[in-house]
């Protein structure tokens, strides 16, 4: 891919988009930007001047407008989504619209339109319970979502790698880690950020299944991956990569553990619940030896990062909905 690509992000305002969107243009793209402004635009401030920003407000389930929006891009990478459990658990009906149908619609539409690369910010919940609980799961491990969110993850996927010979448009999902750190459009719904926030500022923490294994990746770390991909799209076409490192697997109780350095004092409740039983360590060796990939922060370092922004006042409401999905 040419140093001055132009590349379409969808869902460009959101937590992940909105860091992603500054590295490109950091790196000599052109960049624009489609988003329903559903959590406002505030995000964008700081790259809304750039010569090679562009914008367009529209509903990803409008195709016509989507059509509209491909047109002289070379490179799409796909975040507009409900993202996360309970949002789609919330909007089934809108998270099958836009996660499944907006998501095949965009990529017949970027067929049309002659794109080049497309990129898919997957996650790794797709494992749901991983079969071995001392193991780790892999790119080619099975896949068994239990999540509605996963569901059309999976089945997306599915669609995405289907295509990947029948045409000359690479194609490329990205496996997510939970995602943490600091965001120009944060959130405070995400396991991470979450624990930090709540046991710094209400001093109590409910636990449910403390015992249950996640990866964690840094958000930025995250956008990183997804430039890694767009400046090898031939290497990476029809791969599935984890973008993680496999030092990041951590259980909940380790996470409070760490926390506690930063509020000693908060109280924490564990409780039992079976309501969601993902239990999933990831291997991410694939991506580090295709594409020389890894990541440069630890959850040790996003707990502080974290940390340092509750406590200095830049946030006045962390209930404000708006730093939530």
């Amino acid at each position: 891919m040419t140093r001055l690509s132009r590349i379409l992000v969808t869902g460009g305002a959101g937590y992940l988009g909105s860091i992603l969107v500054t590295l490109l243009l950091e790196t000599g793209h052109r960049v624009r930007v489609v988003d329903n402004l559903r959590f406002g635009g505030q995000s964008l401030l700081s790259v809304w001047s750039h010569p090679s920003f562009d914008f367009v407000r529209l509903d990803i389930r409008d195709r016509p407008a989507v059509s509209a929006s491909l047109r002289e891009i070379d490179a799409v990478v796909h975040l507009a989504a409900i993202v996360g459990d309970p949002a789609c658990a919330r909007l089934p009906e809108e998270a099958h619209e836009i996660n499944l149908q907006a998501s095949l619609d965009l990529l017949e539409e970027s067929r049309r339109a002659g794109v080049s690369s497309f990129v898919f910010a997957s996650t790794c919940s797709n494992y749901g319970k991983m079969p071995d609980p001392d193991g780790f799961v892999e790119e080619n491990s099975r896949l068994a979502p239990v999540s509605l969110y996963a569901k059309t993850k999976v089945q997306f996927e599915s669609a995405l790698l289907e295509t990947a010979g029948a045409n000359s448009m690479c194609i490329t999902p990205l496996r997510l880690a939970t995602l943490y750190g600091v965001s120009p459009r944060m959130r405070f719904d995400l396991t991470l950020n979450e624990f930090t926030m709540k046991m710094l500022t209400e001093k109590r923490l409910v636990v449910y299944g403390e015992r249950f294994w996640r990866p964690y990746v840094h958000v930025r770390d995250a956008a990183r991956a997804i430039c890694a991909v767009l400046e090898a799209p031939e290497r990476a076409h029809g791969q599935v990569y984890n973008v993680g490192s496999t030092a990041q697997n951590f259980r909940k109780c380790d996470l409070v553990e760490m926390i506690r350095a930063h509020a000693p004092d908060a109280r924490i409740e564990h409780i039992e619940r079976q309501e969601d039983p993902r239990d999933y360590r990831v291997c991410f060796a694939k991506i580090s030896r295709d594409l020389g990939y890894s990541t440069t922060r630890t959850v040790q370092a996003g707990i502080s990062e974290v940390a340092r922004f509750v406590q200095s006042g830049a946030i006045q409401s962390f209930d404000d909905p708006a730093f939530r999905n």
